[in-house]
């Protein structure tokens, strides 16, 4: 198989996949940030076969912030994010992107189009292709894979993918394949990826889980620096990562937010001590 249709062939398979993917995005609207609000989630429930996983939910997050969701396993977490992206419908409630954007009148792919973009815990990349091939085909504005594989990249373009490289600190590993790289290598070369595509909103799902000490260190550093360009939120069970990155945390339990404040306010909180964080947090 020739090396641009065993790209086309892996590109068709991540698109299979995952339909919010960077290069499937249409012209992007405005979001309405003039409250400074980029995110509001009201009474939002979700029930499946009976079980709630989100409960009344109310979430307000700040345009540029970095906040962080915690709680134990089937505390909404993941079932929240789904919301957020549409990949998962809810059963009453409201979700607005600024003022302007109802997410629950978008599908999946129009959502990720509107700058909101989703890092699962396990990285999705091209193994087989070098990180600068995986950041160009994240640019936003490509439309499918012809385009990425024939298209000569633009000025813009190549100061875009070179500015991605420098802030997720690839830069030397910019002809190296993906599949290569070391897993934290890799967790930030998908941020990459989705900072190629220019969101307004990130969500990250665990993170640092698997990465060495020194690559967890250096992933707080990465997300620091996305908050204010962008607003990052951040799903994380390592709270000693979440205490060096947060400034907001809300704490989930049984579908709702139970708590949110700084990480000393939220460790303090008689509840959250109660049915997360356990006495001796």
């Amino acid at each position: 198989m020739s090396p641009i249709n065993h790209f086309a062939g892996q590109a068709r398979e991540l698109m299979r996949r995952d339909t919010t993917w960077p290069f499937l995005v249409t012209r992007r609207r405005p979001v309405d940030v003039s409250k400074d609000i980029i995110l509001y989630l009201e009474e939002l429930n979700v029930s499946f076969d009976g079980f709630k996983a989100l409960n009344n939910l109310n979430l307000y997050v700040n345009d540029g912030e970095l906040r962080c969701l915690i709680g134990a396993n089937g505390a909404g977490k993941t079932t929240l994010m789904d919301v957020i992206t549409g990949k998962t419908a809810c059963d009453s409630g409201s979700a607005w992107f600024g003022q302007n954007i109802d997410l629950l009148a978008h599908d999946e792919a129009e959502i990720a189009g509107l700058g909101i973009g989703r890092k699962f815990q396990k990285p999705t990349v091209f193994e087989a292709h070098t990180v600068f091939d995986n950041l160009e085909l994240s640019l936003r504005g490509y439309r499918g894979v012809w385009r990425a594989l024939t298209a000569k990249l633009s000025g813009p373009e190549r100061d875009r993918i070179e500015e991605v490289l420098s802030v997720i600190g690839l830069e030397d590993a910019r002809y190296q394949s993906a599949g290569a790289l070391s897993h934290g290598q890799k967790q930030w070369l998908e941020i990459g990826m989705l900072l190629a595509a220019e969101p307004r909103l990130l969500l990250v799902d665990e993170p640092v889980a698997g990465m060495t000490a020194e690559e967890t260190e250096r992933t707080a550093e990465l997300l620091i620096s996305l908050a204010g360009k962008h607003t990052v939120i951040v799903v994380e069970h390592d709270m000693e990562f979440v205490r060096s990155i947060a400034r907001t945390v809300t704490v989930l339990h049984q579908g709702a937010v139970l708590a949110e404040g700084t990480m000393d306010q939220v460790q303090n909180n008689r509840d959250v001590i109660e049915v997360y964080l356990g006495e001796d947090a």
